[in-house]
């Protein structure tokens, strides 16, 4: 029992020193060989070949297989683990439209790249259809020109329109619900152009000027060192990361929170998340506090909800919700676990454990999750009486677009924002595992099942559509008011 004991206590420490010393000496510079490349590749192919639910659902199988192909082919030489992820891999994995299938550089690169300031474009902006305005200026304070608001005609000579159109095409989106990936990169746009673009020492930069004229200049590379002409400027440098010790209120302020307005005319609920904050007790007070206080409006504003559990948005819908709703017509899968490819996935075969127990096999061939298929929910007996306003965007979600779909065209209900970047035909998940590739270590999240929403009603490959469509503002970025919120309370106000 000892020597067992032993060897067991002798093995994890052999385990946890190979980790960090293959940590310690990991550089991103290291180039694999094609071999290896391909290797991944070919495994990742056949893991979505096999094991992804849908596939084919926006792409057909012949297309499918010339992007397979197409993407191999890049595969000439040796590679980074950076330039496979973004020149091989993402732009594949957009071709599946599927929002939930994405991929991530490996876990040493994460831990090499933590609390480090990386080079890059100098510029934020925010993007939006074929337009670009300046957010924030890394060199803010030796450049006057592009202030806040500053339009963005082109960069390097590549105009906004197909600089945005290229960009897209290396981020995952539901369908072609596109407007999620017009968020991604207005929340970083530096970290995205130098990923797909690469870096330039100066950026030529076509702009709006003052009398309306457009014109151009050159701008330098955010170089974040103190001696440019002592070091090398395209390698980043370590800051100091500054620990903010949250309190327990400030932590689910982060995830939820409940305002009442002084006019007591409205409330609003901001959820952004379904799957922390203590939902189902902050629910219960809040939709309680609502009916004490008699109010008639509430705002509930999911504009950066990106889902999460289920059970969670079904719970906010029986409270909303003034009919019986199901929240799926189809949850299925194609195979019932992951058979050999589970070592490969974060979970291993607890995943397919649990695929086993919670799905049968239908005639069409595929398992499927009966019960969420035939369930049929009803509200609760004290729901919410008053009229509700959903502040929709791009960030809104897979679990938040189920439950959008839900409530949509109920009387008491009105959906007011952005086309959502959860598709409203449906969206894939319920089981979102990681898999990682053994040479290069890259992270894919891929989901298990294929949902079909339930009475969807508009054609394939959209986000939900909201009653009242409020479009980016340009005159809220220059002012900085909440254009969305000012429309709610125009409505609410409206109509006393």
């Amino acid at each position: 029992m000892n020597k067992i004991y032993f060897a067991f206590i002798f093995s994890i420490i052999v385990f946890f020193s190979s980790c960090a010393s293959s940590n310690k000496n990991y550089t991103p510079t290291k180039k694999y060989p094609p071999a290896q490349l391909q290797n991944d590749f070919v495994l990742l192919k056949n893991i979505l070949e096999q094991k992804h639910p849908a596939l084919y659902w926006y792409t057909p199988k012949e297309k499918m297989d010339a992007y397979f192909d197409k993407y191999y082919d890049v595969i000439k030489d040796s590679m980074t683990e950076q330039q496979f992820a973004w020149l091989a891999v993402a732009p594949l994995i957009n071709k599946i439209h599927c929002g939930h299938t994405s991929v991530s550089l490996s876990k040493n690169y994460s831990k090499w790249g933590k609390g480090k300031v990386m080079p890059s474009f100098p510029l934020f902006v925010k993007v939006w259809n074929d337009s670009m305005a300046v957010l924030a200026n890394l060199h803010a304070k030796k450049d006057s020109i592009f202030k806040r608001g500053t339009l963005i005609t082109s960069i390097n000579g590549v105009p906004n329109k197909l600089m945005i159109k290229y960009m897209l095409e290396f981020l995952p989106e539901d369908g072609y619900a596109s407007n999620v990936n017009y968020h991604r990169l207005s929340a970083n746009f530096p970290y995205y152009h130098r990923n797909i673009f690469g870096l330039s020492k100066n950026y030529t930069v076509g702009f709006i000027d003052s009398t309306g004229k457009e014109q151009k200049t050159s701008i330098p590379l955010f170089a974040p060192i103190k001696d440019s002409s002592k070091k090398d400027s395209t390698k980043p440098i370590i800051k100091p990361i500054k620990k903010v010790k949250l309190t327990r209120a400030e932590k689910l302020f982060q995830y939820r929170s409940l305002s009442i307005d002084s006019s007591k005319k409205y409330a609003t609920l901001t959820l952004n998340t379904f799957s922390d904050g203590h939902l189902r007790k902050f629910f219960r007070k809040s939709f309680k506090k609502l009916k004490e206080e008699k109010i008639q409006n509430l705002v509930l504003d999911l504009r950066n909800n990106g889902g999460g559990k289920v059970n969670m948005s079904t719970l906010l819908t029986k409270y909303i919700s003034k009919t019986s709703f199901k929240i799926v017509d189809r949850a299925y899968t194609p195979a019932r676990g992951l058979g050999k490819y589970a070592k490969y996935f974060k979970g291993k075969f607890l995943n397919s454990i649990q695929m086993y127990f919670s799905s049968r096999k239908n005639k069409d061939g595929n398992y499927h999750i009966r019960r969420m298929e035939k369930h049929f929910y009803e509200p609760k007996k004290k729901n919410y009486e008053g009229k509700v306003f959903i502040i929709t965007s791009g960030p809104t979600f897979s679990a938040s677009t189920i439950f959008c779909n839900a409530v949509k065209d109920q009387s008491h209900v009105k959906l007011v924002g952005e086309e959502t970047g959860g598709g409203w035909n449906g969206n894939s998940g319920i089981m979102i595992p990681t898999f990682t590739l053994p040479n290069t270590h890259i992270k894919i999240r891929m989901p298990l099942f294929k949902i079909v929403q339930v009475n969807h009603g508009q054609p394939k490959g959209t986000g939900i559509i909201p009653d009242v469509l409020v479009p980016p503002s340009y005159d809220a970025l220059i002012k900085g008011y909440d254009k969305k919120m000012e429309v709610v309370k125009d409505m609410i106000f409206s109509n006393p």
